[in-house]
């Protein structure tokens, strides 16, 4: 049984107030769902049911685009993100290998936060450094020519800052 979404009143006015201020505007769902992400970290159901009762948009139609973009998350992320790129070239020099032993370093799979909420671990698609392959990225930072040593100790380094 899954927790429900915490909407506190303080959010879910900061929420309204973006609502009402780009309704009126051509094409809100996207501004206004860029704006729920920001505010809540996520957009899980009991956003999309808000943004929909405040815009008349379906629920379907919200949650459509919600999972579609993979730059929206229905679950909040972890304070840091680690991603392992699966592109060919990557894939080619052993970054599935990488990526297994990062779950099993950190103990949690693809799409999940560690029990403390400090790293999230995504399996991403190239990011455009291919001649360095394989890569991983924490945050906006991009580890290039990686194995499963190197990952493991920028991840130790990372926790440590």
């Amino acid at each position: 049984m899954s927790k429900k979404f915490y909407i506190s009143d303080e959010n879910k006015e900061e929420l309204l107030k973006e609502i009402n201020s780009r309704l009126k505007l051509p094409g809100p769902l996207m501004p206004i769902l860029h704006e729920a992400q920001r505010i809540f970290g996520c957009i899980p159901v009991e956003v999309q049911k808000l943004v929909s009762k405040n815009t008349d948009i379906s629920v379907a139609e919200i949650n459509g685009v919600v999972t579609f973009y993979s730059s929206f998350t229905l679950h909040p992320k972890g304070e840091h993100i680690i991603g392992i790129c699966l592109g060919t070239p990557c894939y080619v020099r052993g970054s599935q290998t990488i990526l297994d032993a990062v779950k099993a370093d950190l103990g949690i799979d693809v799409g999940e936060n560690t029990e403390d909420g400090f790293f999230s671990l995504e399996a991403i698609r190239c990011i455009g450094t291919c001649g360095m392959a394989p890569v991983m990225s924490i945050d906006e930072e991009v580890y290039g020519e990686i194995d499963v040593t190197k990952a493991k100790r920028l991840i130790k380094e990372a926790r440590k800052k």
